[in-house]
């Protein structure tokens, strides 16, 4: 009954962002667009987090590996949160339910929201800010592309891109709220 609700909610909703996925969705016809935001897109598949990821014992020592590690968790749990929300809350992406959108790249799956490249960026990116930030604020751009790639492209409503936002923030803060004692593992003087 509650999933019916939402299901109609979000029917509701995708109706009203039309005007903006066809906005920005209109940017591929620009010759430098489609191929930027697909590169960005496939980047944010994974790519560049996984090379992050393998990076950071490398950038900052035991202190990386802790925060490589850390980052690899909470990952996965984000991947288990969005993929449980993507197959309880079915919402077709603008390309399929709305034929005034174009697809400027191929989906990984069928399920909208919420978007997981979105989920992922943003709780990469907090969880570099705190434990590097100079890397923080070297991907903080990317993240934002990532983002409007999503719609952009086609694959998302705005909603989606702000409910997976949202849900990578708060998976980041979690992992952070028990980062210190994930940290504290470390030798003394160790990062």
């Amino acid at each position: 009954m509650a999933l019916q609700r939402l299901s109609r909610v979000l029917t509701r909703i995708d109706h009203s962002e039309l005007q903006w996925c066809l906005r920005l969705n209109r940017s591929l016809t620009l010759p430098a667009v489609t191929p930027f935001f697909r590169i960005v897109s496939r980047l944010g598949d994974g790519w560049l987090w996984y090379a992050l990821i393998l990076t950071l014992p490398a950038i900052d020592g035991l202190h990386g590996w802790a925060l490589a590690a850390l980052m690899t968790l909470t990952g996965t749990a984000c991947t288990l949160v969005y993929k449980v929300l993507k197959t309880q809350l079915v919402r077709e992406r603008p390309f399929i339910s709305l034929p005034a959108i174009q697809c400027g790249s191929p989906p990984l799956d069928r399920g909208s929201f919420p978007s997981g490249h979105s989920l992922h960026a943003v709780c990469f990116t907090i969880l570099l800010f705190q434990g590097v930030p100079l890397v923080g604020w070297t991907v903080l751009p990317f993240t934002m592309a990532v983002l409007a790639s999503r719609v952009v492209l086609g694959l998302h409503y705005p909603s989606d891109v702000l409910a997976g936002s949202l849900i990578g923030a708060g998976c980041a803060f979690i992992a952070l709220h028990f980062a210190p004692g994930f940290f504290a593992l470390l030798p003394q003087g160790a990062g």
